[in-house]
């Protein structure tokens, strides 16, 4: 025994085996369980595709209306009351619109059918007219649940469109055709659900 070491310290034996300990699980979720965090997971149920703007659109718009309804009826407070049950049914109504659009299945629409388009100038190709598409179902994804019709959101429309990279390939003029036809598709797609399947 060396003369600096405390008689006291524990020293295995170097003849038996060190003891076996049971392994501990991981903490890691299994690979298939995973979120993609392109998939733009909800905040509450992590299913993919959470549309947190439409939400937010629609609450804000129906918030104000219910607040001058309220107001208009009930005074201060019926204002208060109505712009919490507004801004939860507005909320609402945004998020099942806005959850209705996919903007993959769009994308991949239009690139599929654009060329068979009669507005289409076929020295242009689909990237020329993505960001037109893109902005007529984001567009309408943000305002119709304001209620506003393609006309009526036109110029916001436009002023998104001229900021799109890639915009510059394409003026408004001939570009708001497309985004028109992209508007109109979800604006029929959503007052009649089947009709894609028919």
């Amino acid at each position: 025994m060396n003369i600096n070491e405390d008689p006291n310290t524990y020293r295995p034996d170097p003849n038996r085996p060190a003891p076996v300990r049971p392994a501990e699980p991981a903490n890691y979720p299994a690979p298939d369980s995973r979120v993609n965090p392109d998939s733009n997971p909800d905040p509450i149920t992590g299913e993919p595709g959470a549309r947190p703007v439409g939400t937010g659109v629609g609450a804000a718009g129906a918030g104000a209306v219910g607040t001058a309804v309220g107001v208009i009826v009930g005074g201060p407070i019926g204002g208060a009351v109505g712009a919490v049950v507004g801004s939860v049914a507005g909320g609402l109504l945004g998020k099942g619109i806005a959850e209705t659009i996919d903007p993959t299945v769009e994308d991949r629409y239009w690139r599929e059918n654009y060329s068979r388009r009669p507005y289409v100038d076929p020295s242009y190709t689909y990237d020329d007219y993505s960001p037109a598409y893109r902005t007529g179902y984001e567009g309408y994804s943000t305002y119709y649940s304001q209620g506003l019709s393609y006309q009526d959101a036109e110029p916001q429309l436009r002023q998104r469109y001229e900021r799109e990279p890639g915009a510059n390939r394409l003026h408004w003029d001939k570009a708001r055709h497309a985004s028109q036809d992209a508007w109109y598709r979800l604006e029929h797609k959503t007052a009649d659900p089947d009709a894609e399947r028919r």
